[in-house]
């Protein structure tokens, strides 16, 4: 069982101050930490159950600069046996699927049954590289999958629809499935095997390596700025009958009764 995971490295701003850069189509960088998509994060841990469960390898793939290689490495320290970067140097801004096409280009020539990517990226929201990557390999996939069972050749799995409802597929391989946070419980890297991975080699192909001189761009960002401030919790002072007057009149207005 060959399988390809595709990881990203992301900034951490659930806890952070975010401030928008010169330019208007990004944000300040600078003072932020960065670690694996969360849902990535998932789809690693995944990929590595079942090849301890059923042999094979696991091989990492992450578009980006140098400094992705930490998060890769840390891949590669909990149970990852090969990485590759593709350099993004060159390839100018990149959307869901530019990057679904950089990726295909590197993965089409590899051998793989299965191709686990994250269900989305925390940083930009897409939620499009899997499906996109999937339709461009022209292999079957399944999106949001909370669980996957593999028996001879096709795969059985479940995967969240709207309403909370779940749905059963069983997918012929090779197949891509974007996973969902909470199918598993992602482990943590020993120190023994954080060294050992710091010794590991990253392949680094750059456009020529893939055959890519230019991703199609479909979409394009014009602007960032955050989120305008709405209206704050309302007090209501007064005694019970003052409040419950008014809590009722605002319950009418909202067409709550």
């Amino acid at each position: 069982m060959d399988i390809v995971v595709c990881i990203k490295r992301v900034p951490e701003t659930a806890e952070a101050e975010i401030k928008v850069d010169s330019s208007g189509k990004d944000i300040l960088k600078e003072r932020l930490t960065f670690d694996i998509n969360e849902s990535d994060n998932y789809a690693l841990e995944e990929a590595i159950l079942l090849k301890e469960k059923r042999g094979g390898t696991v091989t990492l793939i992450s578009v980006g600069p140098p400094e992705c290689e930490d998060t890769i490495r840390m891949g590669l320290a909990k149970g990852a046996d090969q990485a590759i970067r593709v350099s993004n140097e060159g390839f100018g801004e990149l959307d869901g699927f530019a990057t679904a096409e950089i990726l295909k280009n590197t993965i089409q020539d590899l051998s793989y049954d299965l191709i686990l990517t994250g269900c989305m990226a925390t940083d930009d929201g897409y939620s499009q590289v899997g499906p996109t990557l999937a339709e461009l390999l022209g292999i079957p996939h399944a999106v949001l999958v909370t669980k996957v069972d593999l028996q001879d050749g096709n795969a059985r799995v479940e995967r969240e629809l709207e309403g909370g409802l779940l749905e059963a597929l069983e997918i012929k391989l090779p197949a891509l499935f974007a996973i969902q946070t909470g199918i598993n419980e992602p482990r943590y890297a020993s120190l023994i095997a954080i060294r050992r991975a710091a010794a590991k080699e990253i392949k680094v192909l750059n456009a020529q390596a893939i055959g890519l001189e230019r991703p199609t761009l479909r979409t394009r960002v014009e602007n960032l700025f955050p989120p305008p401030v709405g209206k704050r919790a309302e007090i209501l002072k007064g005694g019970a009958e003052e409040t419950s007057k008014r809590l009722a009149q605002i319950y009418k207005s909202k067409g709550i009764i």
